[in-house]
């Protein structure tokens, strides 16, 4: 980082002034994030890619709200919704990890788009499922759009700069994960608003159906026609003219396999986003049947965990970076242990206050803040464990979530081994023993939760360690290295006002000596 020498030798150039609406970095992330603005390419691309993952959740959770009707239309016992809860969130494992290593090669934009279009088929289908089997297919099928996500957070870290990652990946996930909550309201409407047209019950939940398979169908669309990979352009264009190194699979899978810091996060993430996938799937059939309320309630009850999304997920994507500038990366893994924790004990609460109505629905909605909280702090932490294999880490870390959900069910909310409040406490124990391992999170150049960072350790030699010297020389690594000194302040305060003394970056991301 000595002046402007070592980006000049890589081919670095900064930003030309005026290319951009928002303020950007010398990597043309923006520095800034305005929410109600479409400055493209990086605000359009946020709304692109909250909106589209909210589609895809809803289409993966349409069923719960309506299952009292489908199980009695369908026959359904509790081991078919229970197989059929696991279906829906089990097949998005896989497919987490492909869109991450999609993401890698192709770019977010052809990504997601591919993954949204070839899972619709299944939302529609469930508009005519017949029985155990059909109903657990098309929840499997559907589920896969949840990879979604992946894109989501990949487009996200690629679109803004360190001090702004945190809060641009809680709101989009947050506001994506909003469908899970949505779809409360909105299942339940368009089957009222069916039925009161004169359908029959029968006729009205399956017409129902339509409305996340269309929803999904044009927000796949509008990926295609509005989207951008980079701030710079799309991944085939970048390709086609050598600003971009395309990689290889083989490069991506090796960097990211090696890392320990992506397993340990797909372990945590599998107890926060993993624990609100497996309540999303069992809170509205819970308190319909444990306290004997009616559709309507028990949806308006179900849909107040998922809509805390919100805020507590942007929440906790902001404190990641509040944190970060005050306390460094180790803030950063100091506030996803503790938010985390909570939620666990929040979660084993839930499952001893079954007794009150009241206390419940209080407890839950508590619990839905730390837990989704947690997700945006997770995600805060993802973007600075590898630069190359970003996606698939960031596939690996989403894929976590899916298997947490999908052993939570297996274990606790599957058949009539446990009652539904007992499994819910067991969950909040399991959060608790899984948070732990984020103790053993470590960054050479900035250190752990109960360490400081090792002398002489930087941020460039962490990340060029994922490229060869050959590599270096031909320029491959060279948006690595930038992104390794635009995240200087992950050192806490004080490494970031040393930064500072020596460098400066203007609004209109130009880099400049003091």
């Amino acid at each position: 980082m000595e002046g402007e020498s070592k980006p000049a030798a890589m081919g670095v150039q900064a930003a030309p002034k005026g290319k951009f609406r928002i303020p950007v970095d010398s990597d043309n992330k923006a520095t800034e994030f305005w929410l109600f603005s479409f400055a493209r390419p990086h605000m359009s691309a946020f709304h692109l890619s909250w909106f589209s993952f909210f589609c895809c959740f809803v289409s993966t959770f349409a069923a719960p709200p309506l299952l009292p009707l489908i199980r009695d239309n369908l026959g359904l016992t509790g081991k078919d919704i229970g197989n059929a809860g696991i279906a829906s969130v089990s097949g998005a494992v896989f497919a987490r990890l492909a869109m991450g290593t999609a993401c890698d090669l192709v770019g977010p934009r052809l990504a997601s788009a591919a993954i949204i279009l070839l899972t619709t088929p299944a939302v529609y289908c469930s508009a005519i499922i017949d029985s155990a089997s059909s109903f657990l297919l098309v929840r499997f099928f559907t589920g896969f759009s949840l990879a979604s996500f992946v894109s989501t957070q990949f487009w996200m870290s690629s679109m803004f700069s360190s001090p702004k990652v945190g809060l641009a990946n809680g709101v989009a996930g947050g506001w994506g994960n909003l469908g899970g909550g949505a779809v409360q309201f909105i299942m339940p409407l368009v089957f009222e608003v069916v039925r009161k047209i004169g359908s029959t019950d029968f006729v009205a939940w399956r017409v129902a159906f339509f409305i996340p398979g269309i929803m999904q169908t044009f927000s796949a669309i509008a990926v295609l026609a509005f989207g951008q990979d980079m701030p710079d352009g799309n991944y085939r264009k970048l390709h086609k003219s050598g600003e971009m190194h395309k990689d290889s699979f083989g490069n991506v899978l090796r960097h990211a396999v090696t890392n320990y810091r992506a397993w340990i996060l797909a372990l945590t993430y599998g107890y926060c986003f993993g624990v609100e996938l497996a309540v999303d799937n069992i809170v509205a059939q819970y308190f319909y049947d444990r306290f004997d309320v009616n559709l309507h309630t028990a949806g308006l009850i179900a849909a107040s965990f998922g809509m805390a999304n919100i805020i507590s997920r942007p929440g906790g994507g902001l404190m990641s970076d509040w944190l970060s500038d005050r306390f460094g990366m180790r803030g950063r893994l100091w506030g996803l242990w503790i938010v985390q924790t909570i939620g666990g004990i929040l979660c084993v609460v839930l499952g001893v206050v079954d007794y009150s109505f009241g206390a419940s629905v209080a407890v839950m909605i508590l619990f839905s803040f730390f837990v989704q909280a947690a997700c945006g702090l997770t995600f805060g932490i993802v973007p600075f464990v590898s630069r190359r294999s970003l996606g698939l880490i960031s596939g690996m870390t989403g894929g976590g979530g899916n298997v947490g959900a999908v052993l939570t069910q297996v274990i606790f909310f599957r058949g009539t081994t446990y009652k539904t409040e007992t499994g819910i406490m067991y969950m909040g124990l399991m959060i608790l023993a899984c948070t732990l391992p984020i103790t053993l999170i470590y960054f050479p150049q900035w250190g752990g939760m109960f360490a400081g960072p090792r002398k002489g350790a930087t941020a460039e030699e962490y990340y060029s360690q994922e490229w060869t010297e050959e590599e270096r020389a031909k320029g491959y690594s060279a948006a690595t290295e930038r992104f390794a000194e635009n995240s200087v302040r992950e050192g806490g305060r004080r490494a970031a006002s040393g930064s500072q003394s020596r460098h400066t970056v203007p609004v209109d991301g130009s880099p400049a000596d003091v």
